[in-house]
């Protein structure tokens, strides 16, 4: 099968560098590179032009949309691939990454989609993160739990994937683009669930392999989102795109018991009351800060979903 690997980038020409090697040095070559820069990233296209021509099968797609979404659907529409992976700028993608995912799909013709760990390093050191079994999943009231960062165990279906480590059968893809009403500027965070939501909802499965693994390393992002420190614009922007997506995707009865259960308990993220007084005698008035970043990153995606003209992602 023919894969191709598309990495968007902004401004990080070195972790760009660490990524285009890793994904060189795989041990099933790479079919098809395609990076995609922003029109205003003179340094990352300085960087490319001075690459060697036989580096890798690389071609350079602009962008002048701000946000990973535009750059992740430019490169779809460019790519020409049967398998079509994704992986961010500052990963680099294990040796057998490419090998792991291609078997699958080989595999199975029903898998639409295959993922797996990100091993998150903060410069040298690994993260000591606590392992957990419990990754990709929706729970029925439409709480998201991730854990790809933390996934052990064997390779099984998931509900949704991690950007920076996700592929896809061109076939289950079909039209379908990532949703463009994901709000931010930079990462958009959870643009990938409406995509891996569609494909579920369309019979297509999903498998998460801690053996398909990347390591990640975590960089500065020139958006909002500062990742570790409290953003009310992007916490807002956060919220809203998970609130839009879950209540598109869950039916009636399982969205109403999403509305109650994020606005009176939530997560620490995407806090409702009983998360804001857990966090109280930690952060003090900050606690309230993001509560209120929160409810009204609900009401956003509430109105969001209210008023949106087009239908859902469909294949």
């Amino acid at each position: 099968m023919k894969i191709t690997v598309i990495v968007p980038t902004y401004r990080r020409p070195k972790d760009l560098a660490r990524c285009l090697q890793a994904i060189e040095q795989q041990t099933r070559p790479v079919d098809e590179v395609l990076v995609v820069v922003r029109d205003t990233d003179t340094e990352t296209q300085a960087f490319i032009a001075e690459l060697k021509p036989d580096f890798l099968p690389l071609q350079t797609l602009q962008v002048d949309v701000p946000g990973v979404v535009a750059a992740m659907n430019i490169g779809l529409d460019a790519a020409s691939g049967e398998i079509v992976a994704f992986t961010d700028d500052d990963a680099a993608p294990h040796r057998d990454w490419l090998e792991r995912i291609e078997s699958y799909f080989l595999a199975d013709p029903k898998i639409g989609a295959v993922g797996g760990r990100d091993w998150v390093y903060h410069g040298t050191q690994l993260e000591n993160a606590t392992p957990q079994e419990v990754v990709g999943k929706l729970q029925w009231f439409g709480r998201a739990i991730g854990n790809h960062h933390r996934g052990i165990g064997q390779a099984r279906e998931v509900d949704f994937l991690k950007g920076v480590n996700m592929s896809f059968r061109r076939e289950a893809i079909g039209k379908l683009r990532f949703d463009p009403w994901m709000r931010g500027t930079g990462a958009q965070v959870h643009f990938e669930l409406p995509f891996c939501f569609a494909l579920k909802r369309a019979g297509w499965k999903s498998i998460y392999d801690p053996q398909v693994a990347v390591n990640h390393y975590p960089a500065v992002r020139f958006d909002e989102d500062g990742r570790d420190r409290f953003n009310r614009l992007a916490t807002i922007n956060t919220v809203h795109n998970e609130t839009l997506t879950l209540l598109e995707y869950l039916p009636f009865t399982q969205r109403s018991v999403f509305i109650l259960w994020a606005l009176l308990v939530g997560t620490q993220e995407g806090r409702g009351i009983l998360q804001c007084l857990r966090f109280l005698p930690r952060e003090g008035s900050l606690a309230g800060q993001k509560l209120l970043a929160c409810w009204q990153g609900r009401w956003q995606g509430w109105q969001t979903w209210k008023q949106r003209t087009k239908p859902s992602p469909t294949l």
